[in-house]
């Protein structure tokens, strides 16, 4: 049965970029080792939460940078993986939205600043933070993944970063250096972009984003913004709320154990990302594939998820001991709430953007991921001011949680299930699986409006 279940064979190209991307982030993760336990003890708790909480804010405008285009442009990428004046457009008008995009975010970050205190009092961690946001924001990892050839933009990736580490020892000293931090980080993104995009135009045609490429980048990404950047909303994201309503030593104890959690959670990064353009191109052609494809993933991922969240919640007081040091040890329990993210996560990567998102399903999915979104946010301003960081981590997890069962729920309500072996009323193609779907989202709309109502 488990043969039949995953009889598919993995391509060459795939299992090469899922080894750059794991290439990638065992460096990037090895490097977190090192710099996390020496930022945690210089810094100190209450330094490192007035950090977490702008590096917050940044992230916020950083998904508004993004706008969805890691699932859209890549999407489209991998559709015309050959066609290099198509390549050409898609790059210009993707990079002239995000400019556009970017001086949108520089007035809005001077607008609230002028109504959150903590932004105006740390003024340069505010600048350094504003900066790190806007330029990891244009970068152009999207591409790469969706022509599927990592090794080059993985090697620059990491070389920037080693420079940004080396630079974080030489410079950040004392708990007052914390603006540097971001700084450094926003320097690395820079040298990132740059080698990044003297990459791309040594193989394309350089193109003026004209208004309508630009405009056509924007409508093509708006309906995969919410799913790409809702997941800001349960990492990066809570930390801004949970600033709003807690000391920054507090938020310095839910940043410690986020960072670990993300640490780990992003080893399901590098086969999620690499699969994702393989089954938007499958998903063209045949659907049987496709299916088999995702249950190879859901296996995979979730199996993996699972082993994660055994290790996060029977190590976590050593984990906080290692990696943040003395001072964090209220970071335990929230790690101990976060072990129960990692299958969660796998599952629902699978279901949406591994299944709905290639057979273009997005209206639905978008629905189930702002309806999560809201759901944290209504949790985190009930748990947070009570029960502090323990109750955000918990907010987190529990819209987490909501997100996966409703995408799998309205999955087999669509006869959609991916995961069934049982051959789904949509037959074969695409289209007929658009047609199938579209018949019923009239209905999904309206229930899940009345959900998050």
């Amino acid at each position: 049965m488990v043969k039949r279940f995953l009889s598919v064979r993995v391509p060459s190209g795939l299992a090469h970029n899922v080894a750059a991307l794991y290439g990638l982030y065992c460096s990037g993760y090895l490097l977190a080792l090192v710099t996390v336990p020496y930022l945690s003890r210089v810094l100190g708790p209450s330094s490192w939460g007035e950090v977490a909480f702008v590096q917050a804010f940044g992230g916020y405008l950083l998904l508004i940078v993004e706008f969805g285009f890691t699932f859209s442009a890549t999407r489209e990428v991998a559709r015309h993986q050959e066609a290099k004046d198509k390549l050409s457009e898609l790059v210009a008008g993707v990079m002239g939205a995000k400019l556009l995009l970017v001086a949108l975010c520089l007035v809005m970050a001077l607008g609230v600043r002028h109504f959150v205190l903590p932004l105006r009092q740390h003024s340069a961690l505010f600048w350094a933070g504003l900066f790190w946001s806007l330029v990891q924001g244009l970068n152009m990892m999207w591409f790469y993944q969706g022509i599927e050839r990592m090794k080059a933009a993985v090697t620059i990736d990491l070389l920037a970063k080693s420079s940004a580490v080396a630079a974080i020892f030489f410079l950040v000293r004392a708990p007052a250096d914390g603006w540097k931090v971001l700084g450094i980080q926003g320097g690395a993104s820079l040298l990132s972009l740059a080698g990044s995009l003297g990459l791309v135009y040594r193989d394309l045609r350089f193109r003026l984003p004209r208004i309508s490429l630009l405009m056509g980048a924007l409508r093509g990404s708006i309906t995969t913004f919410v799913p790409r950047n809702a997941s800001i909303m349960y990492t990066v994201g809570n930390a801004f709320i949970l600033g709003l309503f807690a000391p920054p030593h507090v938020v310095g104890y839910y940043a410690g154990a986020d960072r670990i959690c993300r640490a780990i959670l992003g080893l399901l990064g590098p086969v999620s990302d690499a699969a994702y353009p393989r089954i938007s191109n499958l998903a063209k052609r045949s659907r049987p594939e496709t299916q088999r494809f995702a249950r190879l993933a859901a296996l995979v991922l979730v199996s993996i998820g699972l082993l994660m969240g055994l290790f996060m919640f029977a190590f976590a007081p050593q984990l906080v001991r290692i990696l943040l040091g003395k001072g964090f040890e209220p970071a335990t329990v929230v790690l101990r709430v976060f072990a129960i993210l990692p299958p969660i996560v796998a599952l629902r990567n699978v279901l949406g953007v591994h299944w709905m998102l290639p057979l273009d399903l997005d209206r639905p999915f978008n629905l189930i991921v702002l309806g999560a979104g809201v759901l944290n946010i209504g949790l985190a301003v009930l748990l947070a001011p009570r029960h502090m960081d323990v109750g955000m981590a918990w907010a987190a997890t529990l819209s987490q949680l909501a997100a996966a069962a409703a995408t799998y729920a309205i999955l087999r309500w669509m006869r959609l299930d991916p995961l069934s072996r049982k051959p789904d009323r949509a037959g074969g193609d695409q289209k007929n699986v658009r047609e199938a779907a579209s018949s019923q989202e009239p209905q999904l709309e309206y229930l899940l409006d009345h959900v998050v109502e």
